[in-house]
């Protein structure tokens, strides 16, 4: 391609954009609202998935045991249980420690407890940790068949219920963005078409003269482009902006709290944003240009 017919593209681009300034900023403004609000349910899923597999990390299995178990029972218990090849710990919680951690949960509430007297109504138990999240469910059925063991419990729910939740995010999510991609296209292919709908007598010479479908195409392909580059960029600025106030607001009451760094994520989701605001600029291009290039 000809020096000269770069050139006369973007000399094109540019004049049409200058042309056409408020439907020209109507586009720029829905492709960027449009994908800022992408990004922030990216954002919010990324995060969620992220905390649930914090929290699936973190699970351990509550093993309470008989009362009346012999000492030697307890022991057959641990011994079974740490040689399951999916445990990779176990710790013994006698009833008096666990009466005692429960106090120190219940801070100035602890006082509720005075009603037992001297009764302690907690068991012995252990906490068994295993290697990953899937090994937790199978673990658990196989140490509950175990002699002497009266109950087994884990928080895998609290887990679960959050991945369900990021499910259901992610599923609304993408509704709301496939009306708002339509939109978007919608709004940049009538841009595209009044800048073609104004030009039409001269793509109407240009093409008896002899100039290609694709010659005359290139310049509205490009400005969709631009368009779609620019709603891009700025929607990856306000997130960025967004993204670190969250950040920063969350971390300052909540310093352990699990979040998905901001690099190289932000990055990612930057070159993600503008591909995707090149993707909706060529579809718009196309769709108002298909019926106009038969003249």
């Amino acid at each position: 391609m000809k020096i000269q017919t770069i050139e006369y593209y973007f000399r094109e681009v540019l004049l049409s954009m200058i042309r056409n300034r408020w439907m020209t900023f109507a586009s720029i403004g829905t492709v960027a609202v449009s994908l800022f609000v992408l990004g922030v349910f990216l954002i919010l899923v990324m995060n969620m998935n992220k905390m649930a597999s914090s929290l699936e990390s973190q699970v351990q299995i509550s093993v309470y045991i008989n009362d009346n178990l012999p000492e030697d029972g307890r022991k057959e218990i641990e011994r079974m249980t740490r040689d399951m090849k999916s445990v990779t710990g176990i710790e013994y919680v006698p009833r008096e420690e666990a009466l005692k951690k429960l106090q120190e949960r219940l801070g100035e509430n602890k006082k509720i407890l005075d009603a037992l007297g001297e009764s302690n109504p907690l068991p012995n138990s252990f906490l068994v940790t295993v290697k990953s999240a899937d090994d937790v469910k199978k673990t658990a059925t196989h140490i509950a068949d175990l002699y002497g063991v009266d109950e087994v419990k884990y928080g895998q729910d609290v887990a679960a219920n959050l991945f369900e939740l990021t499910h259901l995010i992610r599923f609304f999510g993408l509704i709301l963005m496939a009306l708002l991609l339509f939109a978007t296209v919608f709004i940049i292919s009538n841009t595209i078409r009044l800048t073609v709908f104004a030009r039409r007598k001269e793509i109407a010479i240009m093409k008896y003269v002899g100039a290609t479908d694709w010659f005359i195409r290139w310049p509205f392909i490009l400005e969709g482009v631009g368009l779609g580059i620019i709603g891009g960029g700025v929607s990856a600025m306000a997130l960025r902006s967004f993204y670190s106030a969250m950040v920063t607001k969350i971390y300052e009451s909540l310093a352990f709290f699990p979040m998905v760094e901001q690099y190289p994520f932000m990055n990612y989701l930057t070159i993600a944003l503008i591909a995707a605001g090149i993707f909706i600029g060529i579809l718009g291009s196309t769709v108002s240009l298909k019926r106009f290039m038969e003249v």
